[in-house]
């Protein structure tokens, strides 16, 4: 929302035309003297009009000088109204599998990795007060996001996420110890992980079980959901590494007993997802189990760019009386 600290100067903006033509009329015309110019009873002389159309843009030149000083001088300012929230919101961070049979097909149409995306950004979207982070899991796991309120870059990184990315296997325990690591010195009073996955640990130098204790050791929270079914399922995706593309299908060994023993050995939730349905009901289970901060207010952020407008009405008086000098022979 754009205002000002003094409105008395904008409102003069207006004034600014009228004054122009009044000084040129009463002042200017007053001392001017008119020759008419050609043959006795002939036509008069009159000037091109490409010389009016000249000396009606150095006018012009000159008012917006006065008006962009004028709005300058009323202290002009943009208004930001940003939430502010009274209590600090739960720390969250996504454990999401990135190993190819996460491209299988088996969601309405779309595959399991774009579907967790998808729920995750919605996710995020809904809870503005809640930090919220990511890790990668494939043949090893990696940070992407700690967990922040900035929406914008973890949306980016999230996107940006490819299917394969980080290899071909599946280190559940090496990224669950991983978000154990960077969610241990939280100062939030909720903290959760959420690992998402349709595979079992093949990779990696920590057993899952021993960081899901991990977790639970430190006061975090863990959900686990398992996405998918098993059985032949398709499969199309682009590898990052070769950039060629594989299609086809493969034979999913989704177990859920494993993804649910996790989630026991850290006294968690283990969410069953083998379709686009129960996958939305394991995120809305997610949403209701942690707690929801309410608590805000609208603050109004107030930025000046006064600086801006004079610069502008430097470079319009500068353009005008250049060109008086250079072209029509006026003093310095």
């Amino acid at each position: 929302m754009l205002a000002f600290d003094r409105p008395i100067f904008a409102l003069a903006v207006f004034a600014v035309p009228f004054v122009f033509l009044a000084v040129k009329h009463f002042f200017c015309g007053a001392f001017r003297l008119s020759f008419p110019l050609g043959t006795p009873g002939g036509a008069s002389f009159t000037p091109a009009a490409s010389s009016r159309v000249f000396t009606a843009i150095l006018n012009a030149a000159d008012c917006a000088a006065a008006s962009l000083l004028l709005l300058a001088a009323a202290g002009p300012l943009l208004i930001r109204n940003e939430m502010v929230w009274l209590e600090r919101g739960a720390d969250i961070l996504f454990v999401l599998d990135c190993s190819p049979s996460m491209a299988g097909i088996d969601m309405g149409g779309k595959n399991r990795f774009d579907t967790a995306r998808e729920f995750i950004e919605d996710f995020a979207g809904s809870r503005p007060a809640d930090a919220v982070g990511l890790v990668a899991v494939g043949d090893d796991a990696a940070l992407l996001i700690p967990p922040t309120i900035d929406r914008k870059t973890l949306l980016d990184r999230l996107d940006a996420l490819a299917i394969g990315e980080l290899g071909d296997g599946t280190a559940l325990g090496a990224a669950l110890s991983l978000a154990a690591l960077h969610l241990e010195h939280s100062a939030a009073e909720r903290r959760a992980a959420v690992l998402i996955s349709d595979g079992e640990n093949n990779a990696g130098a920590v057993h899952p079980l021993t960081a899901a204790k991990a977790l639970n050791a430190q006061g975090t929270a863990l959900y686990v959901i398992g996405v998918g079914s098993p059985g032949d399922i398709p499969i199309d995706y682009v590898d990052p590494v070769t950039r060629l593309r594989r299609t086809g299908s493969f034979e999913s060994r989704y177990n859920a007993e494993n993804l649910r023993s996790i989630a026991q050995a850290a006294d968690g939730v283990f969410l069953y997802a083998p379709s686009r349905e129960s996958f939305a009901a394991a995120f809305d289970t997610l949403d209701k189990s942690e707690t929801v901060v309410n608590r805000s207010f609208i603050r109004g952020r107030r930025e000046g760019f006064h600086q801006i407008l004079i610069i502008a009405a430097l470079i319009a008086a500068c353009f005008s009386r250049l060109v008086r000098v250079i072209f029509l022979g006026a003093p310095l």
